[in-house]
C-alpha cells in the first residue's frame, strides 16, 4: 500500500513536466508482452534489449542466469534500467523452468525466438494473446529446454545469406511490431491504476535526490 501523504511529499521535489512525463509513459507501459533473456553474455547485447524495451513500453525484463550474470551496461542502456521492472532468476537449481513457472503462472505464454525451427512468422504472430519472448544466447539461441517447453516460436523473416540477427536488433524488431499492431485492437493491454500508480511512485524514488533521507525526515516531522 502506498503512503499517500508520503507520495505527496516526495511530488513536491519534482517539476511539473516530470510528472506529465511520468504519466504520460505510464499511459503507454504494457504488461501484454514482456522478454526473457536466458543467459546472454555480452553486457551490450543485453543492454540494448533493456533500452528496447523502454523504447516500446514493456515494463518488465526476466533475466534467466544459470551460467552468466546478465549485465546491463549505463553507456548502452542511457539509464532505461531505472524505469523497468528486471526480474532475475539466479538462485542455485534449474533458473529457467523457475522463470517459465513464473511467467505461466502470470498468463503467459511462452514463445521461443528462432529461425531454425518451424517458426510462426512475426507478421502472423497472434498478438491478442499475453506473451513472453524468449531470446537466447548470443552463439547457441535459446536452450534445448526452451525448445522443448515453449508455447510456440516466432521468427523474423530474412533473405539474405546472414542466417540470424543479433540478439538486441531482433528484439527490438519484434517489439516495435508486436506493440504496434497489439495498440490498434480492442484488448486490455495497458497498466491496470494501481500498477501506474506503484511505478510512478517508485519513479519518483529514482528521480529525487537522497530518497531515504527525504523518506525518513517526512515520518519524523509528518507523522
Amino acid at each position: 500500500m502506498i503512503d499517500e501523504g508520503l507520495l505527496t511529499y516526495l511530488e513536491g521535489y519534482i517539476t511539473e513536466n516530470r510528472k506529465e512525463t511520468f504519466e504520460k509513459v505510464l499511459s503507454e507501459r504494457t504488461r501484454h508482452f514482456t522478454v526473457v533473456l536466458e543467459d546472454i553474455y555480452q553486457p551490450h547485447n543485453a543492454s540494448a534489449v533493456v533500452r528496447s524495451c523502454d523504447i516500446f513500453g514493456v515494463q518488465d525484463v526476466y533475466a534467466i542466469e544459470n551460467k552468466v550474470t546478465n549485465k546491463v551496461s549505463r553507456h548502452v542502456a542511457k539509464g532505461s534500467q531505472k524505469w523497468l521492472d528486471i526480474q532475475r532468476f539466479k538462485e542455485d537449481g534449474d533458473n529457467t523452468k523457475a522463470c517459465l513457472d513464473d511467467l505461466r503462472k502470470k498468463g503467459y505464454q511462452i514463445i521461443g525466438t528462432t529461425p531454425h525451427t518451424d517458426s510462426c512468422v512475426l507478421s502472423d504472430f497472434d498478438v491478442t494473446k499475453k506473451s513472453a519472448f524468449v531470446f537466447g544466447t548470443e552463439k547457441e539461441g535459446i536452450s534445448d529446454y526452451i525448445k522443448k517447453e515453449a508455447d510456440g516460436f516466432l521468427k523474423i523473416p530474412m533473405v539474405g545469406f546472414t542466417e540470424s540477427l543479433n540478439i538486441s536488433v531482433a528484439a527490438a524488431i519484434i517489439l516495435q511490431d508486436v506493440t504496434t499492431r497489439m495498440k490498434k485492437l480492442p484488448i486490455d493491454w495497458k497498466l491496470s491504476e494501481a500498477e501506474k500508480k506503484e511505478l510512478y511512485f517508485e519513479w519518483i524514488k529514482n528521480t529525487v535526490k537522497n530518497p531515504e533521507k527525504l523518506i525518513e525526515h517526512y515520518y519524523k516531522e509528518f507523522t
